[in-house]
């Protein structure tokens, strides 16, 4: 039952050319750096990546992003990195934006074994009727584009179905875990890890602080450990950066 691996580096060794990813992190927060790092370092190219949002232009999986490592984003928030923007408008790289709620949606369900679901969100767009642009050709006009999606009225209102997701890996961050890969998540880090965690056939956790089996509070655990398959401690003293800076100006003294 011990899941833990000595590095980063030995945890994503047998991630691949072409492998398609879960990527846990909201904006900055709870961004599995050690593990992205580890994957630049490894040279892998051509990954599929599921996360909420591409991180910026040199931090989260901007820093694979801007190596040309990614072939595909499925994403819902993608407004901080201009590379991002650079590449999808080029061609040199394919997008599926989806609304946030559904994309957490389709994670989780991916988790538990969900085929599909349907929903609200999207109806009445290009979500659901399809047509929006996924890539482009060089010259600017549409290399690829969403197809339409099955519809269906349910007790008087139009749902539009949703495939589910699962990725060959899920990587994420949190804040304590045990050996057996329990984890608890730190305030807003909480958004999409643990459904990162839960839509990977093999998931990989980073963890802050390690902790031996039974010194977790079952009641404050926000992952059972039958979804992370291999755990790596990273320690306290690490880099956490913030997107905007927004702080109150100081008072003057009366």
């Amino acid at each position: 039952m011990d899941k833990t691996y000595e590095s980063p580096q030995a945890a994503v060794a047998d991630i691949e050319d072409g492998a398609s990813l879960a990527v846990g992190g909201f904006g900055l927060c709870g961004n599995p750096m050690h593990l992205i790092s580890a994957l630049h370092e490894k040279g892998v190219s051509g990954l599929s990546v599921v996360s909420n949002n591409c991180g910026v232009d040199d931090w989260g999986l901007g820093i694979l992003l801007a190596d040309k490592r990614i072939a595909k984003m499925t994403s819902s928030y993608v407004g901080e990195n201009k590379e991002f923007a650079r590449q999808f408008l080029s061609g040199e790289l394919e997008v599926e934006l989806t609304p946030q709620g559904t994309l957490a949606e389709k994670l989780r369900a991916g988790g538990c074994g969900i085929a599909a679901f349907f929903t609200l969100a999207g109806v009445g767009t290009q979500v659901a009727e399809g047509g929006l642009p996924q890539k482009y050709n060089t010259d600017g006009s549409v290399a690829k584009a969403s197809e339409p999606k099955e519809t269906r009225e349910i007790n008087g209102t139009t749902y539009v179905l949703e495939d589910s997701i699962t990725t060959d890996f899920g990587l994420v961050h949190a804040l304590r875990g045990d050996t057996h890969g329990n984890l608890v998540f730190d305030r807003s880090a909480r958004n999409f890890n643990p459904l990162a965690a839960m839509a990977g056939r093999v998931t990989i956790a980073t963890v802050e602080e390690l902790v031996q089996p039974g010194e977790l509070d079952p009641d404050s655990i926000h992952l059972p450990g039958v979804y992370v398959q291999r755990v790596v401690a990273v320690g306290k003293d690490i880099e956490k950066r913030i997107e905007k800076r927004t702080v109150q100006p100081a008072l003057k003294e009366a």
